[in-house]
């Protein structure tokens, strides 16, 4: 486990540091995912680049990254999150984001339990879960979680094996999540209308943006169709 990062005086975390982020979190729309090499290219490049374009959260998603090299990732995007006003969360590290200086930890049904995210985390720091139903999105509300994702909605390479739940999940989070979430799962500028119509009002993208050859317009066409108007319903 990587021992904490020392933190300045001036940014310790108080209850009203965390409500703040929890602020954020509700005033978030555009969550971009990626690995210290999106695309092959320069983290720091595509992330400035992603960041100016509008998104609101980052998450570094690196399971092949040793230690020394997902810290150092992770405290790159931490200072481009906080020069542009945006959430760094760490996937499934509590004690990366702690050391880090992150401002939360996401995990998986299949990863660290939320209680031993929390413990290792604090709470001062977000903490994110990834459903890939009704019943997980349900159970969700009895978890000390700050946000969760739902999906996939499309099948999609970044999650192999995991069959695509359509968008029904995403209207019955609407209906009835009552913490932020996120729509997941193949949403790109084409497909983001649907999950739109469905009921989300915030969205986790990882090709749509990596993959871009311009991910900053990437990210500014992602945000004007989830800003986009629903059509009334017959």
């Amino acid at each position: 486990m990587l021992a904490p990062r020392k933190r300045p005086t001036a940014r310790c975390h108080t209850a009203g540091a965390m409500k703040h982020r929890r602020a954020r979190l509700r005033d978030a729309r555009l969550y971009f995912v990626c690995d210290r090499r999106p695309g092959g290219r320069a983290l720091a490049d595509v992330l400035e680049a992603a960041l100016r374009g509008g998104v609101d959260v980052f998450q570094l998603r690196d399971k092949d990254a040793t230690d020394a090299d997902a810290l150092q990732a992770a405290r790159e995007a931490r200072e481009l999150c906080a020069r542009h006003g945006a959430l760094l969360i760490v996937n499934d590290r509590p004690d990366l984001a702690v050391a880090a200086d992150a401002d939360g930890v996401h995990v998986g049904q299949e990863d660290l339990p939320v209680t031993q995210a929390r413990a290792i985390a604090g709470p001062d720091r977000l903490v994110g879960l990834s459903t890939h139903g009704v019943d997980q999105a349900d159970a969700s509300a009895a978890l000390d979680v700050d946000y969760i994702a739902v999906g996939p909605v499309h099948a999609t390479p970044t999650k192999l094996g995991r069959p695509a739940i359509g968008v029904d999940p995403v209207r019955h989070a609407a209906a009835t999540v009552m913490r932020p979430w996120f729509a997941i799962g193949g949403i790109d500028e084409r497909t983001a209308g649907a999950v739109v119509a469905a009921g989300a009002r915030r969205v986790v993208v990882v090709r749509a943006i990596a993959e871009a050859q311009d991910p900053e317009r990437a990210a500014r066409a992602l945000r004007a169709a989830l800003q986009a108007p629903v059509p009334a319903r017959a």
